[in-house]
C-alpha cells in the first residue's frame, strides 16, 4: 500500500511539473504570436459592446484567419491591451491551430453599456433600432468584425458555455451570412427548467449565485460590483445553514435589493415572463442557421437539459441543418479543463477524455467550417456519446436511436424493479417530514458549494438507507443491459397531503467486490458502490400544466409523470439496477410545504407539515433498451 501510495504521489507530482511547463509554454505562445487590440463596438441602437480581439500576427493578405467568437456575462479579464490572457480559447489545440480570438461583454455586464437582462428575450421579427436582442448584437458585432479585422477570411464561429452557452444559441439564430459554425456547449435554454428550477421545484443549492444574476452594475467597469451584496455564511456546515433559511421568504431576506430573486418570488409558475425568455421555441425553421455542434455532459448538474432539448428541437424542425450532439463523461463544462484522468465525483472515466474531445472532435468541427470547403463532410458521426457505464466513446447515426426497445421497469411493494406489471393496489409508503428532509449529498464542503456538481455520480447508500427512501432493485444482471435514450419516471401517489415533490433516482450497484481504480479517493469503497446514473424531481402541483398549478386531492391516486433527461449507459453483468424515490433532496432543491400554498417563496413555517406518501406498484421507470 505504501509503495502504490508513494508511486501515485511521483504521478501526481510529475503531472503538476509538466503542468506548470505547458502553462508557461501557452503564455508565451500568446504573446509571442497575438497581438491584442480593445474596441467598443456600436449596437444598432448604439450601446457600444466592449470587445476585445487577439489577431494572428502573421495574419496577411494572403494568410488571412477566420475568427472564433465567444460572447459572456462573464468578465472578459485582463483589460488593458498590454494585459494578455495567458492563453486564448480553453483548448490549447485550438489555440495552437490560430485564429482570431474574439471576445465580449454582452450588455450591461463589466467594460460594456446598457443594461443587463437575464435570458433576454429572443424578439423575432424586429421592426426598429430599439428591438434589440442577442442575436442582433451578435450579427451587428460580426459585421462589425468581418469589416473593421484586416486579414480575417470573412468566417466567424461562435461558442461558449453554460451561460455563455446561450449566447452561441441565439447567435446561431442571427443570420449574418459571415457565421459558419456555432458550439453551445451546455446552453442555458430554459431557466424555469434548468438551472434555479427543475419541474418547477426550486434550486436552492445555488442560493449563493443571486449577486451575480440580480445586481445591476452602475457604469462599465472591470471589477465584480456585487461582491457585497452576498449573504453572510453563518455555519460551516451548509446543511444546517441553507435550514436556518427556510422558509425561502428567510433566504430571501438577504436578497431584498436583487433583482432577479424579486422576479422569481413574483413568478413561481411558468409564466409569460419565463416563457419568453426561452429561446427553445426560436429554434424552429431558421434561416441561414450555421453548422451546429451541441456539447454537454451526462454529469452536468447545472444545464443537463439545455443541449439536449436544443439538440432534439434544431433537429427536428431544421431538416437540412448540420446538427451534431456531443455528451461527455462530465461535469458542468469539465470538457474544457486540462486533466490527465477523467473523473467524476468518485468515478474514473479514463485518461485524457477531455483531450480527445477537443482534439479529435471540437478542433475537426471548427477547423472544417472555419479553415476548410465547409462542404458537410467532416467525418463527424450525427451523435458522438459517451457510454458512462463501458467508460468508452460510442457514434451514432440518429439520436434518439429508432429500434431501441421501451421497456418499463415497474416498482414493486417487496422492494424489486421488475419488468412484469402489477394489476393490484399495492404501494410502498412513507413518512416526509419538512423539518427532517433526506440531504442530497454527505459532502459538506459541496453543500456550501458556489453552485453542486458532484452529487451527480456520488454514491447513494447514505440515501437508500433512510426510512424516508423507496428502494426497488433488480435481481443480479446476467448480462449487460445499455439504456440509451430518453427516461420517464410514470408515477401512480397519493399523498396526505396537498402537495409534493418526488426525487427520483436511476442507479448503478456495483458489485460487492468491485475494485477500486488507482485514483478512487482513499475513503472511498467502490465495493457495493450505488452510482447515481440520472435523476430528477417533480412538484406536484406542476403535474398538469406549468403554467396553472394545481393542488393534489388528499389520499386520491394521481398520476405524476416526468421525464428524467437522457442517458447512455451500459449497467454491467453482475451489476443491478436501482431506482430510489424520495420527497426531498435537501438543500439542492427547496423544500415543499406539503400543503398547497399560492406562492411557496412567500410560505409561513406554519404552511409546513408531515405526510403519508404512497407510490403504487403500477409506477414505472420508462426506458430505451439499445439493441
Amino acid at each position: 500500500m505504501k509503495k502504490y501510495l508513494i508511486i501515485l504521489f511521483c504521478l501526481t507530482f510529475s503531472f503538476f511539473v509538466k503542468a506548470q511547463t505547458q502553462a508557461q509554454k501557452d503564455s508565451a505562445f500568446v504573446r509571442n504570436n497575438f497581438t491584442k487590440f480593445e474596441y467598443q463596438i456600436p449596437m444598432r441602437d448604439g450601446t457600444k459592446l466592449f470587445t476585445i480581439v487577439y489577431v494572428p500576427k502573421d495574419a496577411s493578405a494572403t494568410n488571412k484567419y477566420p475568427m472564433l467568437m465567444q460572447r459572456t456575462c462573464y468578465d472578459i479579464s485582463p483589460y488593458g491591451k498590454d494585459n494578455y490572457k495567458n492563453s486564448l480559447f480553453y483548448s490549447r489545440y485550438m489555440m495552437y491551430e490560430k485564429y482570431v480570438f474574439v471576445e465580449q461583454d454582452v450588455r450591461g455586464r463589466f467594460m460594456s453599456e446598457g443594461t443587463w437582462t437575464n435570458m433576454t428575450p429572443q424578439i423575432p421579427n424586429k421592426k426598429s433600432k430599439t428591438d434589440v436582442d442577442e442575436s442582433s448584437d451578435t450579427y451587428d458585432t460580426i459585421d462589425w468584425l468581418v469589416k473593421n479585422i484586416p486579414n480575417n477570411n470573412g468566417k466567424v464561429g461562435i461558442y461558449g458555455i453554460s451561460y455563455p452557452g446561450f449566447y452561441a444559441t441565439a447567435g446561431a439564430l442571427c443570420g449574418h451570412p459571415a457565421l459558419k459554425a456555432a458550439s453551445p456547449q451546455a446552453p442555458v435554454s430554459d431557466f424555469f427548467f434548468e438551472d434555479f428550477h427543475h419541474n418547477g421545484a426550486f434550486t436552492l443549492g445555488y442560493g449563493l449565485t443571486f449577486p451575480v444574476f440580480g445586481v445591476q452594475h452602475p457604469k462599465p467597469m472591470t471589477d465584480e460590483w456585487y461582491n457585497d451584496t452576498y449573504p453572510k455564511i453563518t455555519s460551516k456546515d451548509g446543511f444546517d445553514w441553507y435550514k436556518s433559511l427556510s422558509p425561502l421568504k428567510k433566504l430571501g431576506e438577504n436578497y431584498k435589493n436583487n433583482f432577479f430573486w424579486q422576479e422569481i418570488v413574483e413568478h413561481p409558475n411558468y409564466d409569460d415572463f419565463w416563457q419568453k425568455r426561452s429561446i427553445v421555441p426560436h429554434l424552429k425553421n431558421v434561416k441561414n442557421l450555421p453548422a451546429m455542434m451541441i456539447v454537454g455532459g451526462w454529469f452536468d448538474a447545472e444545464d443537463l437539459p439545455g443541449p439536449l432539448m436544443t439538440y432534439k428541437t434544431l433537429e427536428k424542425n431544421n431538416q437540412n441543418a448540420y446538427n451534431t450532439l456531443v455528451m461527455g463523461p462530465f461535469g458542468h463544462g469539465d470538457w474544457s479543463r486540462d486533466r490527465p484522468h477523467t473523473m467524476h465525483s468518485n468515478i474514473y472515466f479514463g485518461d485524457s477524455v477531455a483531450h480527445y474531445y477537443q482534439r479529435n472532435i471540437e478542433m475537426k468541427f471548427f477547423n472544417h467550417f472555419l479553415k476548410g470547403n465547409a462542404d458537410g463532410k467532416t467525418a463527424l458521426p450525427e451523435a458522438f456519446l459517451f457510454d458512462t457505464g463501458k467508460k468508452t466513446w460510442k457514434e451514432f447515426s440518429e439520436w434518439p436511436v429508432k429500434n431501441s426497445e421501451k421497456v418499463n421497469f415497474y416498482l414493486k411493494s417487496d422492494g424489486k424493479l421488475a419488468r412484469a406489471s402489477s394489476s393490484d393496489n399495492s404501494f410502498s409508503e412513507f413518512v416526509s417530514d419538512p423539518n427532517k428532509p433526506v440531504p442530497y449529498t454527505e459532502d459538506p464542503k459541496q453543500i456550501l458549494g458556489f453552485s453542486p456538481r458532484a452529487y451527480m455520480s456520488e454514491d447513494q447508500r447514505f440515501a437508500g438507507r433512510r426510512s424516508d427512501v423507496l428502494v426497488f432493485e433488480t435481481e443480479i444482471l446476467e448480462n449487460d443491459i445499455t439504456l440509451g435514450g430518453e427516461i420517464m419516471a410514470n408515477l401512480k401517489i397519493s399523498t396526505s397531503g396537498t402537495d409534493a415533490d418526488w426525487f427520483v433516482k436511476l442507479v448503478d450497484v456495483y458489485p460487492g467486490d468491485e475494485p477500486n481504480s488507482p485514483y478512487t479517493p482513499s475513503h472511498i469503497i467502490l465495493g457495493g458502490y450505488q452510482q447515481m446514473v440520472r435523476s430528477e424531481v417533480m412538484r406536484s402541483r406542476f403535474r398538469n400544466s406549468f403554467s396553472k398549478p394545481e393542488s393534489l386531492v388528499a389520499n386520491t391516486p394521481t398520476d405524476i409523470n416526468f421525464r428524467l433527461q437522457d442517458v447512455l449507459h451500459t449497467f454491467k453483468k453482475g451489476h443491478k439496477i436501482m431506482v430510489q424515490v424520495q420527497s426531498t433532496a435537501f438543500p439542492l432543491f427547496d423544500i415543499n410545504p406539503q400543503k398547497y400554498v399560492e406562492n411557496i417563496y412567500k410560505a409561513n413555517e406554519s404552511d409546513f407539515q408531515k405526510a403519508t406518501h404512497k407510490v403504487f406498484s403500477t409506477s414505472n421507470l420508462q426506458v430505451e433498451i439499445l439493441k
